[in-house]
């Protein structure tokens, strides 16, 4: 058999090694639970908030910076950070004015605790241990699981800041 040939079959052999591998992994996605599909690291892409009126916004900005991680014994942290988060002028993070407080606050917000998924409703449970919103300790809040495949997690808040909106958050598999 020619160099050339044996190439060409097994440049197929690769091709078709790699479907399989694809369909397999893909199989197992769909057998699996929510939660263990949820399991891992997740890298922020976005948050769009829907006001009652239909008006959209992004409290972290569109391209924000952030993560969310699910444990497999069902803890759970998460941090969104605005790209565009203001820097400490004194560069010490205790020396900072009430007004570059205010914006660091307003565009970046921490949460952890724990976590329950309800197969049957596709929802998640934050019971929320603490917050850089001191105001969430101690609650739990519900989210809807709008999409989770292998690379993208979706979820919506159907209220947010006291009916400011529903806020629907795009999360990507860390790789």
């Amino acid at each position: 058999m020619d160099v050339n040939k044996r190439e060409e079959i097994m440049k197929r052999i690769g091709i078709a090694a790699a479907l399989a591998l694809g369909l397999y992994a893909s199989a197992a996605m769909a057998q699996s639970t929510l939660k263990q599909q949820l399991i891992g690291t997740w890298d922020f892409v976005v948050a769009e908030i829907t006001a009652p009126d239909g008006k959209k916004s992004y409290p972290f900005g569109e391209a924000p910076k952030g993560i969310l991680i699910f444990t497999p014994d069902g803890r759970f942290a998460q941090i969104h950070v605005a790209a565009d988060a203001p820097k400490i002028a004194s560069n010490n993070r205790l020396t900072g004015t009430a007004e570059e407080y205010a914006a660091i606050m307003r565009r970046s917000l921490s949460v952890f605790g724990t976590y329950a998924v309800d197969e049957d409703k596709k929802t998640v449970t934050y019971q929320i241990v603490s917050s850089s919103y001191p105001n969430w300790e101690g609650e739990a809040q519900t989210r809807a699981i709008d999409k989770l495949t292998a690379d993208e997690f979706v979820n919506t808040n159907p209220n947010v800041a006291g009916g400011r909106g529903a806020a629907s958050n795009l999360y990507r598999r860390a790789k």
